[in-house]
């Protein structure tokens, strides 16, 4: 017997807005999370499946038979085509490494699936889901926290944000919002409260 799939469940947000945690929230109710981004740094690793297409492409940003992810942040921000050669050789490998992980999910019985995403508007990621969530923070938040990270500067975060979609866009798009500024346990609750939501539609299906 087939294994039913899993509701879809995108997770994304801008730089700094308490993704990360977020998705540990999820995990901690019992949800598999995939996560893009650590997907893409064994895709980089040694022995990587992205490596020898990207030491073609980029050939300066690969040593020692890993990519390096701070050269092709700086190829992408001084070449405008760069981005969209190295998004043709990474999204189909995240897609199938998606797919895996969605199928091995669906045989252990889960009903939900999140999708840890921090380019899924961007990428076209979200026609795919069931629903989508955003993590979101006040403007001057999200500065002050990603600003308190090494080597970070006030333009390359202006940098970073010119190739998202703004926070005002995703919260229009999305079905769920999860406010990360008001501590934890406020942030833990609307978790619970998306999960139980996502259930009991799904329990309605069948009704």
């Amino acid at each position: 017997m087939t294994a039913r799939r899993p509701l879809l469940i995108g997770l994304t947000g801008s730089i700094g807005m308490g993704k990360t945690e977020t998705a540990r929230m999820f995990a901690g109710f019992g949800i598999p999370v995939y996560d893009a981004d650590a997907a893409v740094h064994r895709l980089y690793a040694p022995g990587g499946e992205a490596v020898a297409a990207i030491e073609k492409a980029f050939p300066e940003c690969v040593a020692s038979g890993r990519v390096d992810r701070a050269c092709l942040s700086a190829r992408i921000r001084a070449d405008r085509t760069a981005l969209a050669r190295l998004e043709m050789i990474v999204h189909p490998l995240v897609m199938r490494d998606q797919e895996i992980f969605v199928t091995r999910a669906a045989e252990q019985g889960a009903d939900i699936v999140v999708l840890d995403v921090p380019l899924l508007f961007e990428a076209g990621a979200h026609s795919r889901m069931d629903a989508v969530v955003v993590v979101t923070a006040p403007e001057d938040v999200q500065r002050e926290r990603v600003l308190a990270r090494p080597g970070m500067s006030e333009d390359l975060l202006d940098q970073i944000l010119s190739r998202q979609l703004s926070d005002v866009d995703k919260r229009k798009l999305a079905q769920f919002v999860v406010e990360t500024h008001k501590g934890l346990d406020h942030a833990r609750q609307q978790v619970r409260e998306i999960v139980a939501a996502l259930r009991a539609g799904r329990r309605g299906e069948n009704a």
